[in-house]
């Protein structure tokens, strides 16, 4: 499974930056590793330098093998939370999905 980090103009996508959204994917996904080939995960300030509640919009794209990507998304006042909450609902979603698939083979 691969992970590719974005950041917008506001975020700056350092090392930290990718180490913090690959922690926070592996946390939530890794038992899934398989039967993903990648996941995308899109860092946004929502309200660049107002800095009001809320403001970091994480939206996070898994691509499962054979299917069609499934998304979420989680606004947060934080990086760390908005990818914890992003990666929580993603998880969800594919749990969800990977339930129905399988039930029909």
């Amino acid at each position: 499974m691969q992970i590719q980090v974005n950041t917008d103009n506001f975020i700056h996508g350092d090392a930290r930056v990718v180490e913090v959204a690959e922690l926070a994917v592996n946390a939530d996904l890794d038992h899934l590793r398989d039967r993903l080939t990648r996941v995308e995960v899109h860092l946004k300030d929502q309200n660049a330098d107002k800095h009001g509640p809320d403001h970091i919009r994480c939206t996070m794209e898994a691509r499962p093998r054979g299917m069609d990507p499934l998304s979420a998304h989680h606004d947060a006042a934080d990086i760390s939370a908005a990818l914890k909450g992003a990666a929580k609902k993603l998880r969800n979603r594919l749990s969800s999905e990977f339930g129905k698939a399988d039930k029909h083979h």
